[in-house]
């Protein structure tokens, strides 16, 4: 209990007024409040990993990297340090309405590393860029093309639930669940969209996305989609895309 009382919860719009915001190169708004344990220069790199095309469509959202973030009974709060206790009730991320924008709470300490953390962030650019954009229909056609050829497996647990239910009535030569078919374009969309600025912020092995609830997309799949999200989104300066193939000795 003592060390409870050591580290104050603070309401989401105190620190959304005390954080000091700043705009990143590729316009993305971010702040970072209490002890995060990322460097200022590793942020800035995960921040401006978002390509300028796809930052002008977060606009109105601020991306707040803090400690802990804790979602309880309808309230956001924010731990400025980590405790043991409050870790086990925080949660990875809580969106958060202050004013007329967004603000995003992204719990940094939940994170294992920067792989963890970055990927936190993507998923939620990824998200928020579908909100306000949609996906781009060359994309839809392309995953609709790869789901009726049957390809092996998918990227998040999401898109695997909603490809399964757009794709069970093909066989009886019955029209799609349009719902579950467009649920299946937004997750596999923000997920490729995740993948592919992960890849332009680090150095990673494709194994490491793997889940145990369903089957990791095969790679030559995924490929095509980064390859196709690449093009639509080029990397800002400074970042690089590529895909690299293990070859079996």
């Amino acid at each position: 209990m003592a060390e409870l009382a050591q580290v104050p919860l603070l309401p989401a719009a105190q620190v959304a007024q005390e954080a000091r915001v700043q705009q990143a190169q590729n316009g993305v708004c971010y702040a970072s409040y209490g002890e995060t344990q990322i460097s200022a220069e590793d942020l800035e790199r995960i921040v401006n990993a978002v390509p300028s095309s796809v930052a002008k469509a977060l606009t109105q959202r601020a991306y707040y990297f803090v400690p802990l973030t804790l979602g309880e009974q309808d309230e956001t709060t924010v731990a400025p340090k980590y405790t043991v206790d409050l870790g086990d009730r925080a949660i990875c991320h809580r969106n958060f309405r202050f004013g007329g924008s967004e603000c995003i709470f992204i719990s940094t300490r939940l994170m294992q590393d920067r792989f963890a953390l970055a990927f936190e962030y993507f998923i939620n650019v990824g998200h928020h860029f579908v909100d306000s954009v949609g996906v781009p229909a060359e994309f839809s056609e392309l995953v609709w093309s790869q789901a009726k050829a049957d390809v092996r497996g998918e990227t998040s647990q999401d898109a695997w639930e909603s490809r399964r239910k757009a794709t069970e009535r093909i066989d009886g030569d019955r029209e799609p669940d349009e719902k579950a078919k467009s649920s299946y374009f937004e997750s596999a969309f923000s997920d490729a969209m995740a993948i592919y600025m992960l890849s332009l912020t680090l150095d990673f092995d494709y194994s490491e996305l793997r889940e145990r609830e369903y089957t990791l997309i095969a790679a030559p799949s995924l490929a095509e989609r980064l390859r196709l999200v690449a093009k639509l989104f080029p990397p800002n300066a400074g970042y690089e895309f590529e895909i690299r193939y293990r070859r079996r000795g």
